[in-house]
Order: structure tokens, then sequence, then C-alpha cells
């Protein structure tokens, strides 16, 4: 039995998130179903490095899954898995790792961005947020520099979340312009579901001046979802990056 990683990325449009659900199209199901028509194997299971919400992207993902029977030609595996997985979905790797080797818990750090323009632009609406109205992006990085000295997140988790723990080291989290969009970056060891979109989404408060820096600060430390701003829209935001301490990329 051999473990492998597969990298790869996808427009969440179209998709009920990474995770499999019953009755409902998303990312994870499709791999399964391309791997084990390419492999000729069933009952494959595949474990991804996160879950992503409906209609969120991903620029890189990695999962994980196993196999009795080696695969001789990895090339023409993954021209294969392209052929068949829709435009949406790209295989980019595949490789063996240790069969210890765990696609979700062995993830040291993972990045996202979320993307907002200010002018209408056919160009980018479909992966940006248009927002017309004045935002103050100074005030916005002041309250998400704090993001960085706390580590109890429960104020921007989903609510009726089942976490194991609402523990998080943010270590990056800021706004910057890039070309005609502003981008916000942020990088964790883990995210909490909806975490993200609610902090954007709260940002956002900050930023048009309805909430203060020092009750952005109070939001952090109530640890309620129902002091924090409503989540952002999912069609602008992309798991970007992600790090493991035995892949280099």
């Amino acid at each position: 039995m051999k473990r492998y990683f597969i990298k790869l990325a996808y427009d969440g449009s179209d998709y009920f998130g990474w995770q499999s659900q019953l009755n409902e199209v998303n990312i994870q199901d499709e791999i399964t179903k391309s791997i084990e028509l390419i492999c000729s194997t069933k009952d494959l299971k595949v474990f991804g490095c996160g879950r992503t919400d409906t209609g969120v992207h991903a620029s890189k993902f990695y999962a994980h899954f196993d196999l009795d029977i080696p695969i001789i030609d990895v090339k023409k595996c993954i021209y294969k898995l392209n052929n068949y997985l829709p435009d949406s979905i790209s295989i980019y790797d595949l490789f063996i790792v240790d069969q210890n080797a765990h696609a979700r818990f062995d993830a040291t750090q993972r990045t996202y961005h979320y993307y907002l323009h200010k002018e209408k632009n056919p160009f980018l609406n479909k992966y940006s947020l248009l927002f017309l109205r004045d935002l103050d992006f100074d005030l916005m990085n002041e309250a998400a520099g704090l993001l960085i000295d706390y580590r109890d997140f429960s104020a921007f988790s989903k609510l009726g979340s089942d976490n194991k723990s609402v523990i998080c080291n943010v270590t990056e989290a800021k706004w910057e312009k890039i070309e005609n969009q502003y981008r916000f970056s942020i990088t964790s060891n883990r995210f909490l579901r909806n975490m993200v979109r609610a902090i954007v989404g709260t940002l956002l408060e900050v930023g048009l001046k309805k909430i203060s820096i020092s009750e952005f600060k109070s939001i952090l430390e109530s640890a309620s979802r129902q002091n924090a701003g409503a989540s952002a829209p999912a069609h602008a935001l992309f798991l970007y990056d992600i790090k493991y301490p035995y892949i280099s990329d």
C-alpha cells in the first residue's frame, strides 16, 4: 500500500465546498471519482488539507489517498485525471509520501487571499468583491494587525460549528493594493470554519468607520460570533498557499 499526495487547484463557484455532501456537488467527490476511474480502484478515501466553504476557491490544495497498486507513469496519470475532470479542477502534481503523512494534520501553515475592487470591472467580478463605498485601509490594517496578538478566534467562527479547538496562531494579516484591486492576506497554522470571511466582513465595517479599533479589539475578546460583522461573500476568497515540513514548492 502506497500513500500519495495530490496537488490541485479549483474554481469553487459551482461547488458546495470541498467536503463530500449527500446530493450536493463538491470537489472531494469529483476527485475521488476521477482517481477511482483512472487507477481502476474503488471505495477510495481521499483526505483534503482542509474544508473550503461553498463558492470558495483554491489556487493550491493538497489531498492524500492510499493505493495498493503503484502508479507506474505519474505524468500519464495526471494527464488522464485532467482530461476526465471538469475545467474547474486542475491536477498539478502527484507523488508518493511516507505512509504516515497526512494532508490535513501535517500542514504547518495556510494562507488565504481575499480580493476587493473599487470600480466595476467585468473581468474581476467573478473572483473579487465589488465594493464602491469609501474604505479606510489604514484603519483596516491597524485592526488586522491585532489578530496576530490573539489566539482565541471564537468571534469569527461560524455559529454551531463543531470545533475541537478555537485556538489559531495568525502570523500575518494585512491589506495591500495590487494593481487595480485590494488584497487581504492572512496566514495561520489553522482556520476555523468561515473564519476568514467573518474577519474580512468585520474589517470592512472598520473601514467604513462603523466599528472602531477599540470595538474591534472588544469583539476579539468577546469570543462571540454575534458581536462580529457579517461574513464577506465567498466568491472573492482563495486558499492561496499551504506548507508542509516535507514539501518544498
